[in-house]
């Protein structure tokens, strides 16, 4: 009996995590150019596209860097593509590179 009862949670639980979004892919990637880089703040300044998953419309922001290495991934004036995602409650940088 209890053997029944745990492969049918195995199975709800699978089933379940069939409907969860994939994780972030190219197609979730916002384009952008960066306006500023703030090295001591470790932040960069984008004027962006419209950010789909935070409901943000096109506009110019500061984002906080998930990674240091982001902020010498980059200089200004450079085109990227990148995506951005509330860590512990602050819209951040979680990827970002330059496109031609």
């Amino acid at each position: 009996m209890q053997k029944g009862l745990i492969a049918a949670a195995v199975t709800i639980a699978l089933i379940a995590l069939s409907f969860v979004p994939a994780t972030a892919s190219q197609h979730d990637l916002v384009e952008g150019q960066v306006t500023k880089i703030d090295v001591p703040t470790e932040r960069i300044t984008l004027r962006h596209g419209p950010i789909k998953s935070l409901d943000m419309d096109s506009m110019t922001m500061l984002f906080r860097v998930k990674d240091k290495a982001m902020l010498k991934a980059v200089k200004v004036g450079d085109k990227v593509k990148f995506r951005a995602e509330r860590v512990d409650g602050r819209i951040t940088l979680t990827h970002i590179e330059r496109t031609k």
